[in-house]
């Protein structure tokens, strides 16, 4: 996965990014079958932004997520 376009560990950011600081998010607009979408993600951390996330789905199963502020 890549947020802001540098890699990551994914165990780690989901942790750190989710998880941990209740991360959550409201889906404003979606695309391509739902493959990419625009939200307002908010977690503890950093407050509430304006991400957009695109997800590579290979054989019914997402393979990649890219996610970085929209």
């Amino acid at each position: 996965m890549s947020d802001d376009g540098s890699e990551r560990d994914l165990a780690d950011w989901v942790d750190r990014e989710i998880f941990g600081p209740n991360g959550r998010m409201a889906v404003q607009t979606e695309s391509h079958g739902g493959h990419a979408l625009v939200a307002e993600f908010t977690n503890e951390t950093w407050g509430t932004m304006r991400t957009a996330w695109r997800f590579t789905v290979d054989g019914g199963k997402i393979r990649r997520f890219e996610t970085g502020q929209a």
